[in-house]
């Protein structure tokens, strides 16, 4: 008897096959029979007959470092058919660390991630100094999906160098030796690869740059020689340029990690979006990345399936923050509810339209934002409910505004204050240059690019990202309207196995016999995505930016079913995922 069936459903098994009508059966955890009839009796049986079945998603590109130690849920991403996540990306993390350095490196996630740092102060509960003992402390841990970690180049530098790894000091050449045998020792006990950043955007809380942004190459491939030496693992990194600004290194970037990835015989994976100055660029590195990879090397661009952009609205950061009136009423309101109630009142509304900005804060990393958000009403988007990713100029404040014969910045309030105060609008950072909209597929349909980015558990008050797997089945093979679609079968290939198999998770990743029984069962007709909306839920009440969809009829980890209708059961299979050895 099998432990549970799924029957009559349309399966999508991750191959990139045609879907077609059939069963998937699975007994301790495991897939052992799928095929268009399997016979055999079940303790429970799922009816899918019209809904989706694919396996679970696996997103490469998460923040979940702190927040996988007290929470077992790892929402948003569960909610979205992930049943496994990567995290450890972009060079920060929380291992190794000095007894006494916690808080620093708390500092330093929360700079470049945006997690507040009393929630991650409060929820972690320090039980390590070595990867190797983080990765123990996380063994211990029972969540609703599996995850794995990287370690992160920011914590072993400052680890090995102290204060002058901290302030991006060069390496000497024992420093690099000691930081080999560190990422070394982590791959061993089961790290699925190493995380670098060289951002120039991704600071510390005190406006430090990340540890090793300027690390020079003999550094760099001393991380990586760590992987060859071990055998397996992956180098994952933000390269300069990514956030639009050191273009020119941008430039350079392919050379380096084409020389690495030839020597160590390992993936390097890299994040690369769209950005205004130069909207061309990243197809210059992704035509040098195919050209790598036709003479060995192994890159792999990491792609974002819509635009980079920040959420903008009264409960996270909108045009107006800095407005003496609207300062004070937010002190003085007890809820969000009597604060709209305030902001509709025309005299509040005149009087906020009227002032100036209070001074700038120097020690707000986000200060700047306010004035920012009032200079580009022209390429802020109305989101709406369900919300559009790849709206028109129509959509825009500045053109509302006009159809509305209105004051843009007049127009800026009164949006600000729809759905309660809870509405949002996007402001495009990347991924969403003037007359090149299209820019994103072509990116996701390049030979080697891998579909990442989503920043699960990160940027709490900007972005919430975490539902790109829901979006890439409801825009992209459904309801695009501005352009061509994608297939099906190659979206859900292209985040179960592909994302899988980049990591060396051969387990999982399709619905194939004697693979991991992670599945989804999708209502399609019905996926819907929700609005972003704020909670206050994390640890010390930290806020964060939630997105739910409709539609998740069930997601399944290791044959348990972990969500049905979309919430949790309270089922915790997920467990560590530790690299093979």
């Amino acid at each position: 008897m099998f432990d549970l069936k799924i029957t009559g459903g349309t399966i999508v098994d991750g191959t990139g096959a045609e879907p077609y009508v059939g069963d998937v059966a699975i007994a301790d955890g495991r897939i052992v029979a799928v095929g268009p009839s399997v016979d055999g009796e079940a303790a429970r049986t799922i009816d899918a007959a019209g809904k989706l079945v694919t396996p679970g998603f696996v997103d490469i590109h998460t923040h979940y470092d702190g927040q996988v130690t007290w929470d077992e849920t790892l929402e948003p991403s569960s909610g979205h058919g992930v049943t496994t996540v990567v995290m450890g990306n972009c060079g920060v993390g929380f291992a190794p660390v000095k007894p006494g350095k916690e808080e620093w490196l708390i500092q330093l996630m929360e700079g470049v991630e945006d997690i507040p740092g009393t929630a991650l102060s409060e929820g972690i509960e320090w039980k390590w100094e070595s990867f190797p003992e983080y990765l123990d402390a996380l063994a211990e841990r029972r969540t609703s999906i599996d995850f794995g970690a990287q370690i992160a180049h920011g914590a072993v530098r400052a680890y090995v160098m102290g204060e002058r790894g901290a302030r991006n000091e060069p390496a000497t050449p024992e420093d690099i030796r000691r930081m080999r045998s560190l990422v070394r020792e982590a791959i061993d006990a089961g790290a699925l690869g190493v995380s670098t950043s060289r951002v120039l955007g991704h600071r510390a809380m005190d406006g430090e740059p990340v540890p090793g942004t300027f690390a020079a190459e003999d550094e760099l491939f001393g991380l990586g020689l760590a992987l060859k030496d071990a055998g397996r693992g992956v180098f994952e990194l933000a390269p300069a340029g990514a956030d639009g600004q050191d273009l020119v290194n941008a430039r350079k970037e392919v050379d380096w990690m084409r020389k690495l990835s030839a020597e160590i015989g390992r993936p390097v994976t890299f994040a690369l979006v769209q950005n205004d100055t130069e909207p061309d660029l990243w197809k210059e590195i992704m035509d040098e990345s195919v050209a790598a990879a036709d003479e060995g090397a192994q890159l792999y661009p990491q792609v974002a399936a819509r635009p980079f952009g920040l959420m903008i609205g009264l409960q996270t950061h909108h045009g107006f923050a800095k407005r003496p009136t609207l300062v004070a009423l937010k002190e003085r309101c007890g809820s969000l509810e009597e604060l709209v109630a305030e902001l509709r009142k025309p005299e509040t509304k005149a009087a906020i339209l009227a002032e100036e900005d209070l001074p700038p804060n120097d020690a707000d990393i986000f200060d700047g934002l306010t004035a920012l958000v009032r200079m580009v009403l022209d390429k802020l988007y109305v989101l709406g409910d369900p919300p559009d990713y790849e709206p028109g100029s129509d959509k825009t404040v500045a053109a509302i505004a006009e159809s509305r014969k209105q004051d843009p910045l007049e127009c800026l309030y009164e949006l600000s204050l729809e759905d309660g105060g809870r509405a949002m609008m996007m402001l495009p950072m990347f991924n969403y240059s003037e007359g090149s909209h299209d820019a994103i597929r072509q990116q996701m349909t390049h030979p080697y690019s891998v579909s990442g980015l989503s920043d699960g558990g990160a940027h709490c008050g900007m972005i919430c990202d975490a539902s790109i797997p829901t979006f890439m089945l409801t825009h992209w093979t459904r309801d695009r309207s501005r352009g061509e679609k994608l297939d099906l079968a190659w979206v859900v290939k292209k985040q179960s196995r592909d994302t899988a198999e980049l990591f060396g998770l051969t387990d999982r990743g399709t619905l194939e016999v004697s693979k991991k029984a992670d599945v989804n069962v999708i209502d399609y007709d019905r996926l819907t995505l929700r609005s972003v909306r704020m909670a206050h839920d994390l640890p010390a009440g930290g806020r964060r930016l939630l997105q739910e969809a409709e539609g998740y009829d069930y997601t399944i980890v290791s044959g348990e079913i972990t969500r049905k209708d979309g919430a949790d059961t309270g089922a915790r299979p997920g467990r560590l995922v530790r690299g093979a050895a």
